[in-house]
């Protein structure tokens, strides 16, 4: 059943407004309208005094089967006009999943004049954009961009989509998911193919961590994952590659948006961007303190690099939780990582063990920590340091690149 209120009917008398449990019925210019939160009960048809609100069947839909859909999506999320490198991660994992099942690889870009970012899309994997350009998308909301995705997929049918772990994805992925029908694995960190039945295998940490679950979607399609930045390998840009665009009109009038943006405020203060920082100094449980932090930020000033955490010094309130590395928090690839203070926990490893050069210092000669590090130092770190930094303001900013090359030669 689906219920209807005829405008031309409507005298605006707002009976049904306080009839409806779910606060599903608005008026707007001053009719009544129905709202997403409707589960047609019919409350609100019992108590209209001119019939202008009727329930009726629902028309039948098209049987549509999981055989029926084929491609790779990628949400490309972009924010002032720019590219998240997030995407561009994702572009590379959704073109190895789209060779493997011998389909081709569209992202989805969003925006008001964006269309000059297409060919970064190309140059990174994508066969197709997706293209949906409006003064009324250039800044994300749930509503608009969720209206635009769900009509996106029901058209063309990919058979998996993808989108970053981002403040953004989170917010959109869960309500797109929900308006198509469709499950959702979030923060995922690894995916592969099961080729046989065509199921994407989606793998994210469970049990706070402990232990990793590969998750199905055998029966809904599309298949959809959030991915966590920082996880997947960027491919290397061909600028070469071309590509189809595929142009599609905003249709404001079928969009029923109830918020609007009245000012973007950056957050004050220093963000920390580690997925994208090429030296990072961490700090664990053995840092003691959150004045013990101090010592850290200043040899990563030194480093031109950023500070980060374990989980244990994140709980213990000492720095935000946007410091965090590992399977709880952000999985990172510096070219330098120093684990100050950090026993190595798998969780942890999990997180940064693909950096270029791991440096560990710790008091305990038996950390974990040591069996994935190139150097270590067995040591208090509040006197390590300080003498790197002492070190540092003598002979300067240290070249990584032929370090990073060396320690690979060795494995």
């Amino acid at each position: 059943m689906t219920v209807i209120i005829e405008p031309t009917k409507c005298i605006g008398c707002e009976a049904c407004v306080s009839a409806c449990p779910f606060g599903a019925i608005e008026m707007v210019d001053g009719v009544a309208k129905i709202n997403d939160k409707c589960t047609e009960c019919g409350a609100c048809v019992e108590v209209c005094p001119v019939e202008a609100i009727t329930r009726t069947e629902r028309a039948k839909t098209e049987e549509v089967s999981p055989e029926d859909y084929r491609g790779v999506w990628v949400f490309a999320e972009q924010r002032d006009g720019q590219v998240m490198n997030i995407t561009l991660e994702l572009l590379g994992e959704g073109k190895r999943l789209a060779e493997t099942l011998g389909v081709e690889l569209a992202a989805v870009l969003m925006g008001d004049q964006v269309e000059s970012k297409v060919p970064e899309l190309f140059a990174y994997g994508a066969d197709i954009v997706h293209l949906v350009e409006d003064t009324e998308l250039k800044n994300y909301r749930t509503e608009s961009y969720t209206a635009v995705l769900a009509e996106l997929i029901k058209k063309y049918r990919p058979e998996i989509m993808l989108i970053g772990a981002t403040n953004i994805g989170r917010d959109l992925a869960p309500r797109l998911a929900g308006r198509i029908g469709t499950g959702l694995t979030a923060d995922c960190t690894e995916l592969d193919i099961d080729l046989e039945q065509r199921l994407l295998q989606q793998t994210r940490p469970a049990f706070g961590g402990n232990l990793m679950a590969t998750i199905l979607c055998a029966q809904n399609r599309p298949q959809m994952a959030t991915v966590r930045p920082g996880v997947m390998k960027k491919l290397i840009p061909d600028s070469c590659r071309t590509g189809k665009i595929i142009r599609t009109p905003y249709q404001k009038d079928q969009v029923n948006v109830r918020t609007r943006i009245l000012e973007v405020v950056k957050e004050a203060g220093r963000v920390v961007n580690l997925e994208e920082a090429q030296i990072i100094v961490s700090g664990g449980r053995g840092v003691g303190s959150q004045e013990g932090f101090a010592v850290l930020e200043e040899l990563a000033q030194k480093l031109g690099g950023v500070v980060a955490a374990s989980r244990g010094a994140v709980d213990a309130g000492w720095v935000p939780a946007s410091y965090q590395v590992g399977q709880t928090g952000k999985t990172v690839h510096p070219k330098l990582y120093i684990a100050c203070g950090i026993s190595g926990a798998i969780q942890h490893v999990a997180g940064m063990q693909n950096s270029g050069l791991i440096v560990a210092i710790n008091k305990n000669p038996n950390a974990p920590i040591f069996k994935v590090a190139d150097y270590g130092i067995v040591g208090d770190l509040h006197q390590v340091v300080p003498l790197l930094i002492e070190a540092l303001a003598e002979e300067g900013k240290p070249d990584l690149s032929c370090q990073v090359e060396s320690a690979a030669a060795q494995e």
